[in-house]
């Protein structure tokens, strides 16, 4: 039997194959420090929980929710994007809640994609970005992750090169899984970029409250204009620790969100309408749990780059976002992202995401997230030391190594 159509287009799940490694690790006894998936392990606030615990069971909140998200929920969005960017939302036409940022997504490219569309897409970049787009019938093309001129550069040749017109242009920054950063003047370029192509930007913006230095990152739609091509997605699976609560947003321009919506309201009826009344008092309460969310996963940062460093693997340090994108060690580069990863969790009891499942251009990078604590990626760092030192000997079979130092 042959795949159905879209399961076709559909890549093997890479990351599928480093859980099978993890699972047989742990089935074996070893005790795996898991820093591939990025899975809070924060708890949610506690005001959020005990308001969900408040309104469970209420009269009427068992029933049908609203697909876009209840008023309330969508003025707290809007309240908090006046607050944070000063950009100013009609909750109305210019906020919709969704399932998480990645259902935005996938349902925004079911939404506005023709079969054979073209969208521009960072690679690497988060999978969703750019396979919500070919699972719609939509085709891609790649442009650099950094926020930098070679990525303007490509965008011109994708625009001038590609039959028909690209549709539209994904950004994510602070990135996953690169954890670069743009700047606002980035965003200006690229809003006077899509005005003057007719394409539209749709912009990941769920990290944006995980950074590390003194300059938030910005939004595109603090760029004058913005609303006119952009629509932005956050979430609050980080910010809030509320991943397994599947609550996000999408934001701006009201043609693309009105499409959306259409979309969504024929394949779903919002989330339990409970948890759009705890997600509301989160965008409208006390940010003192941020703040402590924020500080926790940089001391985690700052741990995993001084304790893997002495083991003898420097990590780059990411600026924002809870992941590391890191150079695979250049001795065991030609493995490739997949089976160094696989590798690790055999010899050093140590699972990250491989870089390859991001995209081609992820191929000599893994992606390490933040979601252990402190001791724990101390222990990882053990491990990583332990196999280091003793890799001449045991991989001597698998791939002449090359000397460190």
């Amino acid at each position: 039997m042959t795949d159905f159509h879209r399961i076709k287009r559909l890549p093997p799940y890479v990351f599928e194959q480093v859980n099978r490694a993890k699972a047989a690790a742990r089935a074996g006894g070893a005790d795996i420090v898991d820093l591939g998936m990025g899975n809070p392990d924060l708890p949610a606030p506690a005001h959020v929980v005990a308001k969900l615990c408040e309104t469970a069971g209420r009269p009427r909140t068992d029933r049908y929710s609203a697909s876009k998200g209840i008023a309330g929920l969508r003025r707290a969005q809007a309240g908090y994007y006046e607050r944070r960017f000063g950009v100013k939302l009609d909750p109305e036409t210019q906020v919709v809640a969704t399932l998480g940022s990645k259902e935005g997504f996938a349902n925004m490219a079911q939404a506005i994609t023709a079969p054979g569309d073209v969208v521009i897409v960072p690679n690497p970049s988060y999978p969703i970005h750019a396979f919500g787009f070919l699972m719609a019938g939509g085709a891609i093309r790649s442009v650099p992750a950094a926020p930098t001129p070679a990525f303007f550069e490509a965008l011109e040749r994708a625009v001038m090169h590609s039959i028909p017109k690209p549709l539209a242009v994904v950004v994510c920054y602070p990135s996953n899984p690169t954890a670069y950063v743009a700047e606002l003047d980035f965003y200006r370029d690229l809003v006077a970029f899509a005005k003057k192509h007719d394409i539209f930007v749709l912009s990941d913006l769920a990290y944006a409250e995980v950074y590390f230095g003194d300059v938030k990152p910005p939004s595109i739609l603090q760029v004058p204009g913005a609303k006119d091509v952009a629509v932005e997605f956050t979430s609050m699976s980080k910010t809030f620790s509320m991943a397994g609560w599947r609550i996000g947003f999408a934001v701006g321009n009201e043609r693309l969100l009105a499409a959306l919506s259409r979309v969504k309201s024929y394949l779903d009826y919002g989330a339990f309408t409970p948890v759009q009344v705890a997600a509301t008092a989160a965008l409208n309460g006390p940010e003192d749990c941020v703040h402590e969310m924020r500080a926790i996963y940089r001391r985690r940062r700052d741990v995993l780059i001084d304790s893997f460093g002495k083991a003898g693997w420097p990590i780059p340090a990411p600026e924002a976002s809870m992941f590391a994108w890191v150079p695979i060690p250049e001795r065991f580069r030609g493995l490739g992202s997949l089976e160094f990863s696989k590798l690790l969790v055999e010899k050093a009891d140590v699972a990250v995401a491989p870089g390859i499942g991001f995209g081609e251009h992820g191929d000599e990078y893994v992606r390490i997230a933040l979601v252990e604590n402190e001791q724990r990626i101390r222990q990882a760092a053990r491990g990583l030391r332990r196999f280091f030192d003793g890799a001449e000997r045991s991989l001597h079979n698998v791939l002449p190594l090359a000397k460190a130092g």
